[in-house]
């Protein structure tokens, strides 16, 4: 059992208080199901981005599995790790998609939970799709720790190409934050930049833009990989549902983390 590294700071340890929490981020936003591929989700503390993720979250449909991609923050673990462990929220439990998993075996993606333990980027996506569906569904938690581009297309072709032959319904989510500690307008003028190419479905694009531009994005790879994997199952538009920062919560617009909520489909 994976154990929540996490309740009680990015979101409420109570259940009660997290539903509470997570009505308010949906608060005035429709649920209108769309036929999405993949997406890209902040990671924030609820209070400063979780507005922003429930923007992708009332746009899902309901899949079989849902393929976490997320940075490792903490550097413990394998370079690229699968989590097999049932994972807890104070929502309840959620089971990992053993089929899919067992089918990383002898590949780029060790089979290892350590990686996983302490890292809030997937963790924190889960209540949310626990507050849209229940628990009526699978997990597949990947955590890179390796983000470069020859990784990040590797682990996203791996795992269209499980998909594929599966034929469930998947769908692919990318757990990141965008620039961090920069003023408000510079940090909206870089991400203008990445998320150009990530609407422009353009993986080259995004390491070229984060090179040149010294992004701080902190999971480009999960980005990647979850756009490798959408394209290859037919992905052909991405759109910008929402982009906003910690500066309009903190009211601090000198250092700010930029939050974005981007679809594929």
């Amino acid at each position: 059992m994976r154990q929540p590294a996490v309740a009680g700071q990015f979101y409420p340890l109570r259940p009660e208080n997290l539903e509470k929490e997570l009505k308010q981020c949906f608060e005035g936003l429709e649920i209108r199901e769309r036929d999405i591929l993949g997406a890209v989700c902040p990671h924030a503390g609820y209070v400063y981005s979780g507005r922003v993720a429930a923007h992708v979250y009332a746009a899902l449909s309901k899949a079989d599995t849902y393929v976490l991609f997320g940075p490792n923050h903490t550097g413990y673990g394998s370079p690229v790790s699968v989590s097999i462990d049932t994972w807890k929220t104070p929502l309840g439990s959620l089971e990992v998609d053993r089929e899919l998993a067992e089918g990383l075996s002898g590949s780029i993606i060790d089979m290892d939970e350590l990686g996983h333990r302490y890292e809030h980027s997937i963790e924190v996506q889960l209540p949310f799709l626990q507050y849209r569906f229940d628990q009526d569904f699978r997990i597949l938690p990947i955590c890179l720790g390796l983000q470069d581009e020859e990784t990040a297309t590797e682990v996203g072709s791996l795992i269209a190409n499980l998909v594929s032959k599966s034929g469930k319904k998947v769908t692919f989510i990318a757990s990141s934050d965008f620039t961090h500690y920069q003023p408000a307008n510079l940090a909206r003028e870089t991400d203008e930049e990445i998320i150009e190419a990530i609407l422009n479905l353009d993986v080259s694009g995004i390491y070229e833009r984060l090179y040149r531009r010294n992004a701080s994005v902190c999971g480009y790879g999960p980005i990647s990989a979850m756009l490798t994997a959408s394209k290859k199952l037919g992905a052909t538009r991405a759109e910008l549902l929402k982009y906003s920062n910690s500066g309009e919560v903190s009211g601090d617009m000198d250092a700010v983390v930029g939050y974005a909520a981007i679809v594929v489909e």
